[in-house]
């Protein structure tokens, strides 16, 4: 075993907090630019309508009626029905077992996060059912570093260039089975063990669309994490530098819900 002095062990203290610390100020500008303009933000959310992709088999999924019109009442009013995991939306870990935090549960700390983006859009080009590997996370962070704790984890994939088209989107076969890509199981793993706060992908699912046992659902969502699926295009954020704002609904008791997703790049 490896024996660190005093004066290393001070030396490696006061880099991670000088680390820590510029991180912090790098994001509290990136906030304060906001109004100027000099920070970008990208909603990564889709509007929420009836035109939107439902997973196979949701007959029912978004249904809003008027309450009160202008003309009749003098303002305006809806209601709205839909399920909790349509359009983009946040997966609970309780949507799948043995994960028992409902969405309203969430750590709020957990929905703020540096946004870690892993781009596979030429490997699914080539092969709708890819999975990014434990190999292709650790072939990332050699040129970018290991994925920081809190970190919220994005799969490129280029699948929103497909959305609202249900056909192309699901890219189902003769016997109904998708096919897009996702993370396997050794790669949310990994993940895992790097303490991350989510998975985020611009598909229907994290799991790859022919999965038949949602794995990366069970150990992920078992574990903790949370997951942001039906993410607009990522097209425009870099692999590493951005920061997640997560809005999901607080709704009592939730498997998930809508969620508003902010990117914010300097």
């Amino acid at each position: 075993m490896a024996v660190i002095s005093r004066s290393g062990f001070l030396v490696v203290c006061l880099a991670a907090l000088s680390a820590l610390f510029i991180q912090n100020m790098r994001h509290d500008s990136m906030l304060e630019g906001i109004p100027s303009g000099k920070t970008r933000v990208l909603d990564l959310s889709y509007a929420i309508n009836d035109k939107l992709v439902p997973w196979p088999g949701d007959e029912k999924f978004f249904e809003a009626k008027v309450n009160a019109s202008i003309e009749k009442n003098g303002y305006f009013t809806r209601s709205f029905w839909m399920l909790e995991h349509y359009g983009t939306h946040l997966d609970a870990p309780a949507h799948f077992p043995p994960g028992k935090t409902t969405v309203d549960q969430i750590p709020v700390k957990r929905l703020f996060g540096s946004a870690m983006v892993i781009d596979i859009r030429a490997e699914s080009g080539k092969d709708a059912d890819y999975q990014l590997s434990a190999a292709g996370v650790e072939e990332w962070e050699k040129r970018h570093g290991q994925i920081p704790e809190g970190a919220i984890v994005l799969l490129r994939t280029g699948w929103a260039s497909r959305w609202p088209d249900a056909q192309k989107y699901r890219n189902q076969d003769a016997k109904g089975k998708m096919h897009f890509p996702g993370f396997s199981p050794e790669a949310a793993r990994l993940l895992m063990a790097r303490k991350v706060s989510g998975f985020g992908c611009d598909t229907l699912s994290i799991d790859y669309g022919a999965s038949e046992d949602f794995a990366v659902h069970h150990l992920s969502l078992g574990a903790g994490l949370y997951h942001l699926e039906n993410l607009a295009d990522l097209a425009e954020l870099p692999e590493t530098g951005a920061f997640l704002i997560v809005a999901p609904i607080k709704l009592e008791g939730g498997s998930g819900g809508a969620v508003r997703v902010f990117a914010l790049l300097p």
